[in-house]
């Protein structure tokens, strides 16, 4: 299995998951159609699927020209989600397989949309374990609450993602890690593990590098809202509970200017 990102928009990445046995391909949120099917050419792979994460225009808007361009490629979406251009909605727990040995796990992560969908990839031995998070899941950082609940956030973040395989490489939506890490930094000032990995998310920047993947491991060790299980962080908020630290540190987040 290959992963190659796109970055598209103003902050967006795509991504382009490749079977490297059949050279059949994937994508995640095309909303960049062109330039997505430019660099399936660019490595000789057949385009199958396309796996929305939600229905916002940054993500799902290239879709309806992507069937157009793309005749018969399936476009998955979380099944209460609406996204555009959707042929086949996926409930929590489906399973679709791409090539001969890639295997995609759709996880119902809601909050920042109803339906929204992560999706767990792995390969044929279930190893190189990859998950796509949209919007739900940020490196250090987490989606807007525009659709849900802090009580959904938490179980997207603190349950579903949390449990996956500590190695399994994180690939989000968007370039934020910057600024994610700063804030993460006002929640936790003594947190050496969060000012490592901001310095080297600066260099990266700087070098016009991007900071994807992180890891799960790398995210309950630096993201403050994965972190709102811990009783430290709760104390550090002042909260009682993993949900109302989850919805205090979500209202931080929007009100602080960094």
């Amino acid at each position: 299995m290959k992963v190659i990102h796109i970055p598209c928009l103003e902050d967006n990445y795509s991504y382009l998951v490749i079977d490297e046995n059949t050279k059949q391909g994937a994508v995640v949120d095309p909303v960049e159609p062109e330039k997505i099917i430019k660099v399936a050419k660019e490595n000789g792979v057949e385009l199958k699927l396309v796996l929305t994460t939600h229905h916002h225009w940054d993500h799902a808007g290239g879709n309806e020209k992507i069937k157009e361009l793309v005749p018969g490629i399936k476009v998955y979406g979380g099944s209460v989600d609406n996204v555009k251009g959707c042929t086949d909605k996926l409930e929590n727990g489906d399973k679709l397989s791409l090539g001969d040995s890639i295997n995609i796990l759709s996880l119902h992560t809601p909050c920042h949309t109803k339906g929204h969908i992560s999706y767990y990839v792995t390969g044929k031995e279930e190893e190189d374990p990859a998950v796509f998070t949209g919007d739900t899941l940020f490196v250090a950082g987490c989606g807007k609450f525009f659709e849900g609940t802090a009580e959904q956030m938490h179980e997207s973040l603190c349950v579903t993602l949390a449990s996956l395989p500590k190695p399994t490489k994180v690939y989000c939506g968007h370039e934020y890690t910057v600024k994610n890490l700063q804030f993460a930094q006002t929640v936790e000032p003594d947190n050496e593990k969060i000012s490592e990995k901001l310095s080297w998310a600066q260099k990266q920047r700087q070098s016009g590098l991007p900071t994807i993947p992180s890891t799960i491991e790398q995210e309950l060790e630096t993201n403050p809202f994965m972190r709102s299980d811990l009783p430290q962080i709760q104390e550090k908020v002042g909260c009682k509970s993993p949900v109302e630290a989850m919805r205090e540190i979500r209202q931080r987040k929007d009100n602080w200017r960094g």
